[in-house]
C-alpha cells in the first residue's frame, strides 16, 4: 500500500513519464517536419525566383537577337506600313529588353525579379552594360531618325551586330552563373534534407529505445500482472467456491450428524450435578423412558444398583480435566429388560468454566451374550478336543499293544518255533548213528542260520542301530537292503541329496517309522514286486517318496478313522499321527491297479539340524 494518500500509483507515474517523453518526441518530429517544410518552401520560392531569373536572362539573349533581326528587317522594309509595324515591334522589344536588363540587376516586382546580390553576377552585368548600352543607343537612334542615311544606318547596324556577339557571350556566362547557383542551392537543400532525415530517424530510434520499448515492456508486464491477477482471482474464486461447497457439505453433514445423534446414537449430556441437559431419542427409546421422567438424575436412570448410582454420581461430579471414563454396566429398562451398556463419560469444559458431561453409550448386550456363547462353545470345544486326545491316546496305546502283540507273535511263531525245533533236534541226536547225526547237524546249522536271521529281523524292526548312530539316510538305505534280502522283492533306495544331514532324533525316528510302515504295507497288503524309496533335501524341506507297483486301494478310506485294528487302516492312521506330531505333511495317492505313492514332507528349521557332513 502507498505510504501517503498523495503518493501516486506506479501506473500513473509510469504513464506521466511516458507521456512526457512521447510528447517531447512528437514535438521534435513536428519541429523537424516544420523546419523541413520551411526549407522546402524557401527553396521552392528560391527555385521559382531562379527559374524566373534564368528565364528572363535567357529571354534577354533571345530579345537581343530579335532586336537585331528586326533592325535588319527595318532596313529591308519596302513599304511605309511595313516599316511602321517593324518599328512598333522594335520599340516593344527594346522596352522589354531594357526593363529585363534593369530588373535582373535591381529587381522588378512587375517581372517578379528579385534584386541581384551576387557580386560576381553583378560584375558580369557591369561587363555587359557597355554592350547593352551601345545596342540600346544604336537602336534608339535608328528609331528616332527614320530618315537617316544608308551609311549611318549601316554603322548603327554594325554596332548592333558587333555588340550582340559580346552580349550573347556575357549573357551565357550570367545564365550559367545562375544555373550554378541554383544547383548549389539544390545541393545545400539536399544536405539539409539528409540531416533532417537523420535527425528524424534518430528521434524515432530514441523513441523506440526510451519510449516504445519501455512502454512495450511495461505493457507486457502489466498484461502479465493482469493475467496473474486473473489467475489468482480464478484460483481464489475456485477456493471460495470449494469453501462454500465444503461449508454446505459440512452443514449437511452436521445436520445428518444431528439427526444420527438424535435418532441413531445413544447420546446424552449432563451437568456436574447429574441433571440431564439433552438425551437422544434412541437413548430414550432404549431406556423405555418418557420426556417427563428426565427430571431424575442420569445416574438413577442408568442403573438401579445403589453402589453403581453412587459411583456414577462421583464420576459425573469429578472436576478432573481430560479424563475419560469407560464403564460397562447392566441396567434395567422401563419395560424390565436387562441390557448391557458400554458407557464413555467425557468431561467437556465450556467457555464459562461450567463443566458438562457427555455420555456416549453402546448397546453391548448382544456382545455380552455372544461372549457367553463363545465361552460356552470354547469350553465344549476344549472338552471335545480333550476327549478326542484321550481317544487318540487310547488308539495309540492300542496300536502299541498291537505292535507288541505282533512282535511277540513273530518271536513266538518264528524264533520260538525255531528254538523248539532246535531243542528237539539236539535231544534226538544219536551219537552212535553217525550218518543220521551228520544229517541232523547239517539241519541244525541251517536252522541256526534261520534263527539268527529271524533275531536280526526282529531286532532290526525294533530299533535299527544305524538310525541312532548315522541318521535317517543310512538307516533307510539299510532298511531297503535288508528287506530286499528278507522278502526277495526289488526294493531300491535313491538318495538325491548332495550332503549328509542329521536331524532331531524325534523327527528322524518318526520319519523312519512312517517310511517303514509304508514299505511294509506295500509288501504285505499291496503285494508289490517293485518298491522305490527316494529321499531329497531342497529349500529346507526333507522329502521322502515311496513308490510301489502294487494293486493300490480306494483313497476314500483315508478320510475314515478306524476304531480298532479289526477295521483296518490303523497303519495309515498312525502314519498321519506320527507326521503330524513333528509338524510334517503326509500325502497318499493311490488308485486300484496302478500302485501307490506316499510322500512325506518335513520343513526343517535351524534347531532341527544337528550336523552336516560332506
Amino acid at each position: 500500500m502507498p505510504n501517503s494518500k498523495h503518493q501516486k500509483a506506479l501506473d500513473t507515474t509510469t504513464f506521466l513519464r511516458i507521456r512526457k517523453w512521447y510528447l517531447l518526441a512528437l514535438a521534435a518530429i513536428a519541429l523537424t517536419i516544420v523546419v523541413a517544410q520551411i526549407l522546402i518552401q524557401t527553396h521552392l520560392n528560391s527555385q521559382l525566383n531562379d527559374s524566373r531569373v534564368i528565364n528572363v536572362a535567357g529571354r534577354q539573349r533571345a530579345f537581343s537577337q530579335k532586336l537585331v533581326k528586326e533592325v535588319l528587317l527595318l532596313n529591308n522594309a519596302s513599304s511605309p506600313k511595313e516599316k511602321q509595324e517593324i518599328i512598333s515591334e522594335i520599340e516593344k522589344t527594346l522596352s522589354i529588353w531594357k526593363a529585363s536588363h534593369k530588373g535582373l540587376q535591381m529587381g522588378d516586382e512587375a517581372l517578379n525579379l528579385p534584386p541581384e546580390k551576387d557580386a560576381e553576377i553583378l560584375g558580369l552585368f557591369q561587363d555587359l552594360d557597355p554592350h547593352h548600352a551601345a545596342m540600346v543607343g544604336a537602336t534608339e537612334k535608328i528609331l528616332s531618325n527614320e530618315g537617316i542615311a544608308t551609311i549611318d544606318f549601316l554603322e548603327l547596324e554594325t554596332i548592333l551586330l558587333e555588340n550582340e556577339r559580346s552580349f550573347l557571350s556575357l549573357m551565357d556566362n550570367i545564365v550559367n552563373k545562375y544555373d550554378v547557383r541554383s544547383n548549389a542551392q539544390l545541393q545545400n537543400l539536399k544536405q539539409k534534407e539528409y540531416w533532417l532525415l537523420a535527425f528524424s530517424l534518430l528521434i524515432l530510434l530514441l523513441e523506440m529505445l526510451f519510449i516504445f520499448k519501455p512502454l512495450s515492456i511495461q505493457i507486457r508486464k502489466t498484461i502479465s500482472n493482469l493475467m496473474q491477477s486473473q489467475l489468482e482471482s480464478d484460483t481464489n474464486a475456485q477456493k471460495i467456491e470449494t469453501l462454500l461447497t465444503e461449508k454446505e457439505k459440512s452443514l449437511r453433514e452436521l445436520q445428518e450428524l444431528n439427526f444420527v445423534i438424535d435418532n441413531a446414537a445413544l447420546f446424552a449430556s449432563a451437568r456436574k450435578d447429574g441433571s440431564i441437559v439433552f438425551i437422544s431419542k434412541k437413548f430414550l427409546k432404549l431406556l423405555g423412558l418418557k420426556k417427563e421422567q428426565l427430571n431424575t438424575p442420569l445416574s438413577e436412570l442408568l442403573t438401579r444398583d445403589e453402589g453403581q448410582q453412587q459411583y456414577l454420581k462421583e464420576v459425573l461430579k469429578s472436576n478432573r480435566k481430560n479424563t475419560i471414563r469407560n464403564e460397562e454396566i447392566q441396567i434395567s429398562t422401563g419395560s424390565g429388560n436387562q441390557i448391557w451398556l458400554d458407557i464413555s463419560i467425557i468431561p467437556m469444559h465450556q467457555a464459562s468454566k461450567e463443566q458438562s458431561i457427555l455420555i456416549l453409550c453402546s448397546d453391548i448386550t448382544q456382545r455380552k451374550q455372544n461372549a457367553l456363547k463363545v465361552e460356552q462353545l470354547t469350553k465344549e470345544n476344549f472338552e471335545e478336543r480333550m476327549l478326542q486326545k484321550k481317544l487318540q491316546a487310547s488308539q495309540i496305546v492300542e496300536g502299541q499293544e498291537e505292535e507288541r502283540k505282533r512282535i511277540a507273535k513273530d518271536i513266538h511263531d518264528g524264533i520260538g518255533q525255531m528254538l523248539t525245533a532246535l531243542k528237539f533236534n539236539i535231544e534226538s541226536i544219536d551219537l552212535e548213528n553217525i550218518e543220521k547225526t551228520g544229517e541232523k547237524i547239517s539241519y541244525l546249522k541251517d536252522l541256526t542260520s534261520d534263527l539268527i536271521k529271524g533275531v536280526r529281523t526282529a531286532t532290526f524292526n525294533l530299533t535299527p542301530p544305524e538310525l541312532s548312530d548315522h541318521g535317517i539316510f543310512p538307516a533307510l538305505h539299510k532298511m531297503t537292503v535288508e528287506l530286499s534280502k528278507l522278502t526277495g522283492k526289488t526294493i531300491l533306495f535313491e538318495n538325491k541329496t548332495d550332503e549328509h544331514i542329521r536331524f532331531d532324533s524325534l523327527a528322524e525316528t518318526n520319519m523312519y517309522r512312517v517310511t517303514q510302515e509304508a514299505v511294509n504295507n506295500a509288501i504285505k497288503y499291496a503285494q508289490a514286486n517293485y518298491i522305490l524309496v527316494t529321499i531329497n533335501f531342497k529349500d529346507d524341506i526333507l522329502s521322502i517318496v515311496i513308490d510301489d507297483d502294487g494293486k493300490g486301494f480306494d483313497a476314500s478310506i483315508l478320510d475314515k478313522v478306524p476304531k480298532n485294528n479289526s477295521e483296518g487302516g490303523m497303519g495309515l492312521f498312525f502314519m498321519k499321527e506320527r507326521i503330524s506330531y513333528i509338524n510334517g505333511r503326509l500325502f497318499i495317492n493311490s488308485e486300484k491297479g496302478k500302485g501307490t505313492r506316499v510322500t512325506i514332507n518335513y520343513k526343517t528349521i535351524d534347531s532341527n539340524l544337528l550336523e552336516s557332513e560332506n
